[in-house]
């Protein structure tokens, strides 16, 4: 845990590698010290077609899945982190947002296989 998911502009590819931005969330996430490094699952999603208000225009939209029972502050910390390592890219003119959500822990399932 955390599912880290990434959605972005797919002409951002042109300015940075889906890898460079999925490592830096995992960067974030794991300067947050609220997971085990080997717990935090990463995955990016291109988007081939968006709007950002009324425009076409770049976007990254972060959101980060942890398991209920965390503080707002711990959530705060979390986010913080996983953008302070996004903005470090040093990327211009498109949109950033991160987001933290709880998944409800009485029914998630998961199997290792």
């Amino acid at each position: 845990m955390p599912h880290c998911i990434v959605e972005y502009s797919k002409a951002l590819e042109a300015r940075i590698m889906p890898e460079s931005l999925l490592q830096a969330v995992y960067q974030g996430a794991v300067d947050s010290d609220l997971f085990t490094p080997s717990a935090i699952k990463s995955r990016a999603i291109a988007c081939d077609y968006y709007l950002v208000g009324d425009q076409v225009a770049d976007f990254i939209h972060i959101s980060l899945r942890i398991l209920s029972g965390r503080t707002d502050e711990q959530k705060s910390r979390l986010s913080s982190a996983v953008l302070a390592r996004v903005m470090a890219l040093n990327l211009s003119q498109l949109s950033l947002s991160v987001e933290v959500l709880d998944i409800h822990t009485e029914s998630y399932a998961k199997e290792l296989l």
